[in-house]
């Protein structure tokens, strides 16, 4: 006998009730509304989030659950899964980004990066020169002077912090050109970019993007170090993971989008057709942070982003019922104050050298080497012949 539900039309699903049905990501409910094979409509309690008719999110439901295989299942396992490592550096909990306890958006109001490394390193921040770094010389100096030391570095028992102040050094002196005395990395920056101006708000997004938890950047760290290799060869590992549209780079794709979307007389209609096409929409949403991710807030009520900006995080937000993240604060500040175009990944690279380094420090004092198993998915095992 067949079990069957006969379902209102009036049945209406969030988006997370619907996801939790489907099991998929939600650039696939969304493609899915764009394609007609769900119904939409604006959610009566919260005009910015859309209700999905449960009708049709079950029948793809039940089309889709006989081809779920368990391996699928273990495959997410490391896509914001359980906890992994065990770190007493950062955490988000209940919406709130923690460096030790502390609130980061708190800490971002008056701290210094600089602060922020004592603070995470559990040692006292002390200036140290860089001594092979190319002043000013970008992300390719950047790769160079790392590569550098992690080629001839071996680990310092203990891994002092004043290794870690080293690391930091040659990332400020890569991607924010030569210091001047007593000058704070957000001032060094500002003045390496022409843009006095933009000083605090730059203090400000350094502070937020110091450290996020575990990362893929960070695993990449933790991963490096855990071998027995140097903080260097951390360090250049954690560059590396940045270097990536799904990672460092996202802001620029924001940029883009944004560039398109924002300008468009329909940016809601322009934004489903891109949906539609089964990509996801960058700068929208984060998984640790369902209400909204509270960096992008923290800097967004600094500035007044421009009108592209604010038009295409209206339909965005509208469309797919999530809130702006950082990536999205990160290419609106660009803009907003002319900062060069590769400044987003800049700021996360020197701020984020802070958290990896804070992270090399705490795997090295565990002792303990990452090395996780594979699920085998290839072919059977050939079978042996007596001879």
């Amino acid at each position: 006998m067949t079990n069957w539900i006969n379902v209102s039309a009036m049945d209406w699903l969030t988006a997370a009730e619907a996801l939790d049905l489907l099991g998929t990501q939600k650039q696939t409910l969304y493609a899915n509304v764009s394609r007609g094979r769900i119904k939409a409509r604006p959610d009566p309690s919260d005009s910015r989030k859309s209700l999905y008719r449960g009708d049709d999110v079950r029948r793809l439901a039940r089309r889709a659950a006989g081809r779920r295989r368990q391996d699928a299942v273990a495959a997410q396992a490391m896509q914001w899964g359980e906890p992994v490592l065990r770190t007493g550096i950062s955490t988000v909990l209940d919406g709130r980004l923690l460096y030790r306890g502390q609130d980061a958006c708190a800490l971002s109001e008056g701290a210094t990066l600089e602060e922020v490394a004592a603070l995470l390193w559990r040692a006292p921040f002390s200036s140290v020169e860089a001594s092979s770094a190319e002043a000013g010389g970008g992300m390719p100096a950047a790769f160079v002077a790392l590569a550098r030391r992690a080629a001839v570095s071996m680990p310092v028992a203990g891994a002092p912090a004043s290794e870690a102040g080293q690391v930091l050094a040659e990332m400020a002196q890569a991607l924010g050109g030569d210091a001047q005395q007593g000058e704070c990395l957000h001032q060094r920056l500002a003045r390496h970019w022409v843009r006095p101006d933009a000083a605090d708000i730059i203090r400000r997004a350094l502070v937020l993007l110091a450290d996020h938890e575990l990362t893929a950047s960070t695993f990449a760290v933790r991963v490096a170090v855990s071998t027995g290799a140097s903080v260097w060869a951390g360090a250049l590992a954690g560059l590396a993971t940045l270097n990536g549209p799904r990672h460092g780079l996202a802001s620029r794709e924001v940029a883009v989008l944004v560039e398109d979307i924002g300008h468009d007389p329909d940016p809601e209609t322009a934004l489903l057709d891109w949906l539609g096409e089964g990509r996801h929409v960058p700068g929208i949403g984060h998984q640790l942070y369902p209400e909204g991710d509270v960096r992008a807030v923290a800097l967004l009520d600094q500035f007044n982003p421009p009108e592209a900006f604010i038009a295409f995080r209206e339909a965005a937000e509208r469309v797919t019922g999530d809130a702006v993240n950082v990536d999205f604060a990160l290419a609106a500040l660009v803009v907003a104050h002319d900062l060069p175009r590769d400044a987003p990944l800049v700021l996360f690279a020197v701020a984020r050298t802070v958290g990896w380094l804070a992270h090399a420090l705490e795997q090295m004092a565990s002792g303990q080497i990452i090395r996780p198993r594979a699920q085998y998915v290839g072919a059977s095992p050939v079978p042996l012949v007596e001879s």
